[in-house]
């Protein structure tokens, strides 16, 4: 597992009390031109692939190859499969970050905090399922790779804030962990064949609104 900072809203095991949102977006990595051309190359070169041949199917070699780059350039850049991950991850995850920060309600500002949480969780169940097999290599590298990399630490710190207002009476750190982990990749996955992603946005949508009291 490649746990380094690669670019973006990668992240710590957990968030602090005062931490602004902005603040845990993160900023993207300036690079040299040639840099940045090799970097798209290996992204675009390993979305083709895994496109085709799924995540697990396709080798680091083969990425290489199809981008064009010598294996020790990929290898030093992003490490192994789950930094290529974490990388092609992070435009979709800033993505919906931006909406959380800045979009129209009840995702973004100006709705109540309990709509806000289900239209988060709502938000990120359909993230997950278009993105399940990215985020799973991302988040299962290593024991704990979930709550280092990815966005967790903003998803987390997200949901605490707006728990914290429609549940003054609980723990929302607590509630906020619980709410992300059945939307963890593993565990989604696991469960994939029993429940599509349908059942699994009703699920945490529901679960959501059990824990605020909102519909």
């Amino acid at each position: 597992m490649n746990d380094r900072e690669i670019t973006g809203p990668q992240s710590g095991s957990s968030s602090e009390p005062g931490e602004p949102l902005e603040i845990l977006r993160g900023r993207p990595v300036r690079e040299r031109a040639d840099a940045a051309r090799n970097r798209e190359k290996v992204l675009a070169a390993a979305a083709r692939l895994f496109a085709v041949h799924g995540v697990e199917g396709v080798s680091m070699d083969a990425i290489a190859a199809e981008a064009g780059v010598g294996k020790g350039t990929l290898f030093r850049r992003f490490g192994d499969k789950s930094g290529l991950a974490v990388a092609l991850l992070d435009e979709r995850e800033r993505e919906l970050q931006e909406r959380v920060l800045s979009g129209p309600p009840p995702l973004g500002p100006g709705a109540a905090a309990a709509a806000r949480v289900t239209a988060f969780v709502t938000a990120y169940a359909g993230y997950l399922a278009d993105h399940l097999d990215l985020v799973r290599v991302s988040e299962t590298a290593s024991p704990g790779a979930r709550y280092r990399i990815g966005a967790y630490r903003f998803w987390h710190r997200h949901l605490a804030i707006l728990l914290a207002e429609a549940r003054p009476d609980a723990d929302a750190d607590y509630l906020a962990h619980a709410l992300l982990a059945p939307l963890g990749a593993e565990h989604v996955t696991a469960l994939r064949g029993e429940f599509d992603a349908e059942r699994t946005r009703r699920g945490v949508t529901a679960l959501a609104e059990s824990i605020t009291g909102g519909r």
